[in-house]
């Protein structure tokens, strides 16, 4: 008891107790299934539902954690601080080791609103250079506003944008432990930054939103050029397992690459015969076979939006 509270005071002494206990007490249940699942020795996930940012509590995206000797190395932070707060609870059936690190394989709502609450617990956030182009610019406020209506009461008035404690801009091999990590650094790939990590002791890739299963990819604002020149580089020679930003696990790595290889594929020549051409967007969406994807979860409310992003891309590169 005396330690305990003797731990209390130094923490008010230095500033750290109102974080604390924000982190325990600001942050409304969230009340999803979260089952935690295997993926290698070292690596366990959880695994968001299919569908668009605001279905199942913001609860759509994927989240890693990496046991390591040292401590705890996270891959991606959900989508609500309530999420990451029970990924956290979770990760405690396992392990009684501390979150020390955060990887963040890009800068999206869905994989960072959790990051303050593994910040209040002292955990390094690291991120791909490219970051600043979501967080300092106007979209990152802009989509922090609506997720606080959409997203209501797991995102609100005390959720806030947390910027990396360190930036990567090159392939990086990092050892946590007994655990070691290759860190590819993507560039301008689904985002303005994306990376994805290699854990070797266990040959298990998580990749991030580079690879989608299951459901349309999102591809927004993305250069999805060089997106396609990543997966079409994918080192998938001995891997074991591959755990895609969206969507479940995969023992084949190789055809899990498939659905979002095939899809970029499909849909840059439909809009770049639109663009060759010289059709309107619309006359170019009409035109094209879009059969092979309309049964996926999130075609309707992505598809039209991603197809549109691409055609005004490719117009952007045919001019310059």
């Amino acid at each position: 008891m005396k330690k305990t509270v003797l731990l209390l005071m130094l923490l008010y002494l230095y500033g750290f107790l109102p974080v604390v206990l924000a982190a325990d007490t600001n942050y409304p249940p969230a009340t999803v299934e979260m089952p935690l699942q295997r993926l290698g020795e070292h690596v366990y996930y959880v695994q968001g539902k299919a569908g668009i940012a605001t279905d199942n509590e913001g609860f759509i995206s994927n989240a890693a954690a990496i046991i390591t000797s040292e401590g705890v190395v996270v891959v991606d932070a959900l989508g609500t601080p309530s999420l990451a707060k029970k990924f956290i609870e979770q990760l405690g059936t396992v392990t009684d080791k501390p979150v020390i690190k955060v990887l963040v394989t890009h800068y999206h709502a869905d994989h960072i609103y959790g990051l303050q609450v593994f910040k209040a617990l002292g955990a390094e956030i690291i991120a791909p250079a490219g970051y600043s182009e979501y967080l300092d610019m106007p979209i990152g406020q802009q989509r922090l506003a609506e997720r606080r209506v959409s997203l209501a009461p797991w995102v609100n008035e005390t959720t806030r944008l947390v910027k990396p404690d360190r930036v990567l801009d090159r392939n990086t091999v990092m050892t946590v432990g007994d655990v070691v990590l290759e860190i590819d650094y993507l560039g301008t790939a689904h985002s303005d930054g994306d990376l994805s990590v290699l854990v070797k002791n266990d040959a298990v890739l998580i990749s991030g939103d580079i690879i989608f299963e299951g459901r349309v990819p999102f591809t927004g604002s993305a250069n999805t050029a060089h997106w396609l020149e990543v997966l079409e580089k994918l080192d998938k020679t001995g891997l074991k397992a591959l755990l895609p930003g969206h969507g479940p696990a995969a023992n084949e790595p190789a055809k899990a690459v498939k659905l979002t290889l095939n899809y970029l594929q499909a849909v840059r020549a439909a809009m770049q015969h639109g663009v060759d051409e010289m059709l309107t967007f619309d006359e170019a969406y009409e035109q094209a076979d879009w059969s092979a994807f309309q049964d996926l979860p999130a075609f309707d409310a992505t598809h039209r939006r991603n197809a549109y992003g691409v055609f005004l891309s490719l117009e952007e590169e045919t001019l310059q």
